[in-house]
């Protein structure tokens, strides 16, 4: 009784012990996550500045670190500032052109095939009632305007979250080799024998799904810049570098190339606006679909929907970095699932 007794003790010692350390951390679960991820991704490229700099790993992770605060986070803080610096500009805008009202419609509107008439017509109605026009705008102008603000919010905090991740990350590229050996050997007294698979399995799919929305992302961002400086679109750098961010969104570059062709037709600059709308449509937006499932299915066999659904439920859970948090998650969930629901005497998938 007495020996029941202490044990009972003991593992109410490690539960408080446990739950005492989840407490601690779960304001760091996110960056700590984003730091693994991003580690293990780039492990390979440690390794290599490792050997460059003749194996002083604290060298080679204080590179990497740098690397990272100069490849992600300050482009990222630089996109958050100049959201949150152009809402008060765009909101001013908007109040004077509402004062100027609505001009009357380009002559090349009322040419478009089929709709020409009806969008002709009803923007001449719209501009000939100026009280019409402004209700129109203004139901418009506040969404967007906090839209702008919540999306600027969000970039903010990825800012952080990264920030610290990063921090995070030169003791996981410092001490990673340990930190693997340590879980190798923990999880190796759970999965047993399949512990080797279980780690091919994981680290394939979080490769190959990082590599899936990071190239893809980086793809869209270059095309849509390149796509912008021969328009002549301004900051044409700063909007593919919001494109590269906004990629890992379904919905996200038509959002800037649409924008970008909504203005070079309001600078009556059709031509170069029919571009714009051609060139997003087929080349910065159809990368997606090229590029996106060659990276994803050379290691992971991940639906659609669950990246779609990875990308929105990270973002809400994660905030920012749930962008990337989110699809690794459920990939992961996603490849064990199939290793544990796979028959016992099928073979082993290829890696």
């Amino acid at each position: 009784m007495e020996r029941r007794v202490e044990q009972l003790a003991q593992l109410a010692a490690i539960a408080v012990l446990v739950v005492g350390c989840m407490l601690v951390l779960q304001p760091f679960v996110t960056a700590l996550l984003s730091a693994a991820i991003v580690c293990f991704s780039t492990w390979p490229i440690y390794k290599r500045v490792e050997q460059w700099v003749h194996g002083r790993r604290w060298l080679a992770a204080l590179i990497m670190t740098l690397f990272l605060i100069l490849v992600i986070v300050l482009p990222l803080a630089l996109l958050a500032l100049t959201i949150a610096d152009s809402v008060t500009p765009a909101v001013g805008s908007l109040q004077e052109f509402l004062a100027a009202g609505l001009p009357g419609p380009p002559d090349w509107i009322s040419g478009i095939p089929l709709i020409g008439g009806y969008l002709d017509d009803g923007w001449r109605e719209l501009a000939a009632s100026q009280t019409k026009f402004n209700a129109a705008l203004e139901k418009l102008a506040q969404p967007a305007q906090q839209g702008l603000l919540k999306f600027g919010l969000i970039l903010g905090d990825g800012v952080l979250q990264m920030t610290l991740a990063a921090f995070i990350g030169y003791f996981f590229y410092r001490d990673g080799e340990a930190l693997v050996a340590s879980l190798r050997s923990a999880t190796k007294r759970v999965a047993g024998h399949l512990m080797p698979e279980l780690f091919q399995t994981v680290g394939g799919t979080i490769k190959s799904v990082v590599y899936g929305l990071l190239g893809t992302a980086l793809a869209q961002g270059v095309v849509a810049a390149i796509g912008f400086l021969i328009a002549g679109v301004p900051a044409a750098w700063l909007l593919g570098f919001a494109t590269f961010f906004l990629s890992l969104l379904p919905i996200g570059p038509p959002l800037i190339w649409g924008g970008a062709t909504a203005w070079l037709a309001y600078q009556d600059q059709i031509g170069w606006a029919v571009f714009m709308a051609v060139y997003g449509f087929f080349a910065i937006s159809g990368i997606d679909n090229i590029v996106k499932p060659f990276l994803i299915s050379r290691g992971s066999s991940l639906p659609f929907v669950l990246v779609f659904l990875g990308v929105f439920g990270g973002v809400i859970a994660f905030g920012f970095v749930g962008i990337f948090i989110g699809p690794t998650l459920l990939a992961v969930g996603f490849a064990l699932a199939q290793r544990w629901t796979r028959p016992s005497g099928a073979d082993t998938p290829p890696a």
